[in-house]
């Protein structure tokens, strides 16, 4: 990896039940995920991915870009917008620098305009 270069980009589309799925295996239980109702009763479009399924996207463009879920190893994001379901999230990726086999990656996921997470910074162990 060379810094400047771009690594694939990850798109995925969470379907209308991944937050209720979501919710089940991260005990997040909030209704403005599950709650359609509830969501729009104090002001969102609707119900909004959880923050942490979006985080786990970026996290997985950089497993996905290694080759192996074990070179993850350290990951921070700013979440900056809400995500919501149905709708195409794509996580790009670009090598800022490499040295002794360690990547630094910064990665930031959109969908549509609204970048979701930003300021993501990966710490990748090259193979």
């Amino acid at each position: 990896m060379e810094p400047g270069e771009q690594m694939p980009d990850l798109a995925v589309t969470p379907d209308r039940y991944l937050t209720v799925r979501y919710a089940g295996a991260s005990g997040d239980f909030n209704p403005i995920h599950i709650d359609d109702e509830f969501a729009k009763s104090v002001g969102l479009p609707g119900t909004i991915l959880h923050g942490l399924w979006t985080m786990a996207q970026v996290a997985r463009a950089q497993t996905e870009a290694a080759g192996d879920p074990a070179a993850l190893r350290s990951l921070s994001v700013q979440f900056r917008g809400m995500g919501l379901p149905e709708q195409e999230v794509v996580v790009t990726s670009t090598v800022r620098k490499e040295s002794d086999g360690v990547a630094i990656v910064d990665a930031e996921a959109r969908q549509g305009d609204t970048r979701i997470v930003r300021r993501g910074v990966a710490e990748i162990r090259l193979s």
